[in-house]
């Protein structure tokens, strides 16, 4: 349920409905517009069948949002969410790019391929430190170590970091070295994990499932949210179908399908969408032309060297060659890069 009030509005109005929901045992998510504010009441509406909140101070409308989830529907704001991070914007005008190796391993490799990515004009570096791997015998990444040469990657060239967390008991770390806290595929209906990352403020980079459903993956975002982090970005990466020539299936038509649905940013993976660094560039362009306010790509100075996912990262010259051409994309379509 959404509740609309009056541009006139006073504090006090407001005040008064957020009361009356607490009373009740209801939560109030309030989302300040240019005109108007709004309360999403997340909890059990029959909780208010006999309360009349539409004569309430103050109170313009009072309507019920249909989709099953709430704070995350373009119902509930219809305005896009942009997520400040530094003094970069990720769901502006602005085409972000996050790009760095899928696993870090070491400190001069990391850097190097930070510093990379900065001067090709990517403005976020990510990087794996715990890796979730299909093989128990496969590389797990280096952990907290991991996390501390990102750190100083950041240190060196000023980048943002996103790198993924596995475990909530991680929470600790991940607050203090990344900037970005990435929510995996294998995580997506990791409830606990969700409710773990909601209950702050940092921005969270929410990956599909790999056979989920856009509406699972929204309801997975509503989780987040229902904490109080609004900070959320959705990310696909392709998903699992009967095709074997590549890794997954690119779904692009949910670009359009989420930005229709939800006010929350919308990134691509166009690296574990396909698994072959040569699909990665077109599937980036056409992600851009889709309509996706950012891309995750995997870049290695030595793919075949690489301890995770080499086949699928692309080496710095050719992302810098994909960058100029990005640009190109992005001024088509009216956006900046």
């Amino acid at each position: 349920m959404i509740i609309v009030f009056k541009p006139q509005a006073t504090e006090e109005d407001i005040d008064h409905v957020t009361d009356r929901l607490r009373e009740l045992g209801l939560k109030s998510q309030i989302s300040q517009g240019e005109e108007r504010t709004i309360i999403g009441v997340i909890g059990d509406e029959r909780l208010l069948d006999n309360q009349p909140l539409s004569v309430f101070p103050g109170v313009e409308s009072v309507t019920p949002i249909m989709a099953p989830w709430k704070l995350v529907s373009r119902e509930f704001q219809k305005q896009n969410t942009v997520i400040d991070i530094g003094n970069i914007q990720i769901g502006g005008n602005r085409i972000v790019v996050m790009a760095g190796p899928c696993a870090v391993e070491k400190l001069e490799i990391t850097v190097g391929i930070a510093k990379e990515v900065k001067a090709a004009g990517g403005c976020i570096l990510r990087g794996g430190a715990y890796k979730p791997r299909t093989s128990p015998y496969s590389f797990q990444g280096l952990g907290r170590e991991g996390l501390d040469f990102l750190a100083e990657a950041k240190k060196q060239t000023g980048l943002p970091v996103v790198s993924e967390i596995l475990d909530p008991r991680d929470t600790d770390i991940f607050l203090e070295k990344a900037d970005i806290i990435q929510i995996g595929a294998r995580n997506m209906q990791n409830f606990e994990l969700l409710k773990e990352v909601g209950a702050y403020d940092k921005p969270v980079l929410l990956k599909r499932g790999m056979s989920a459903t856009v509406k699972e993956f929204l309801l997975s975002a509503e989780y987040i949210m229902s904490r109080g982090n609004r900070n959320v970005m959705l990310c696909e990466r392709g998903i699992r179908t009967f095709e074997t020539h590549y890794r997954n299936t690119l779904d692009l038509s949910a670009v359009p399908a989420l930005k229709e649905m939800s006010h929350l940013p919308v990134i691509v993976d166009p690296s574990h969408a396909t698994g072959k660094w040569n699909l990665v560039a077109p599937l980036a362009k056409a992600a851009i032309a889709a309509g996706a306010d950012g891309l995750l790509i995997e870049v290695h100075s030595n793919p075949e060297c690489a301890l995770c996912d080499g086949e699928e990262s692309i080496k710095p010259k050719r992302f810098k060659e994909l960058m100029i051409d990005l640009k190109k994309i992005a001024e088509a379509v009216g956006r900046d890069l």
